[in-house]
């Protein structure tokens, strides 16, 4: 396995939120708020409002990256995502959420899709590619987890 396959490499989780679809709508579109809910990001602030964001990440091993985010999808108040870029033209990244209403919940879907760009994820692939599918399906684990961490403490904020 090269470190293609990390292009493309995805996962998501479903949460089902005791909020109306507008609560969660406001809370998933605060940028700036994200630090307090999110285990590797720390800091968001708008740039362009409905267009560009930055942020700021730190991983377990204390890696810290900053990124600019362009969004991709804004439909208020179902969709709203964006493309992750570290300083080149490629995304590293996707992330989406889509809101279902059901009524004093709503269903969160959040997705997260590895791009071309160069990333630590991608580093790490090709530094040990006899073990690309472990460090691949390792780092999709731990987004997972951690989008679920996010939404519960989104949730409780809000």
């Amino acid at each position: 396995m090269n470190d293609d396959a990390v292009t493309g490499a995805t996962t998501g989780v479903e949460v089902l939120m005791q909020l109306p679809a507008s609560t969660v709508w406001a809370g998933i579109t605060a940028i700036d708020r994200y630090g307090e809910w999110s285990p590797e990001c720390y800091y968001g602030a708008w740039l362009e409002p409905r267009t560009r964001f930055e942020a700021r990440n730190r991983f377990a091993n204390g890696f810290e990256t900053y990124v600019t985010c362009t969004v991709t999808t804004f439909e208020e108040p179902t969709r709203f995502g964006w493309d992750v870029y570290g300083g080149e033209e490629v995304p590293l990244a996707n992330w989406t959420y889509e809101l279902e209403d059901r009524g004093d919940a709503t269903l969160v879907r959040q997705t997260f899709t590895h791009g071309a760009g160069d990333s630590g994820l991608r580093m790490g692939v090709v530094k040990y590619p006899d073990r690309a599918a472990e460090i691949i399906q390792g780092r999709l684990d731990e987004l997972a987890a951690n989008m679920r961490k996010t939404l519960t403490a989104m949730e409780s904020a809000l």
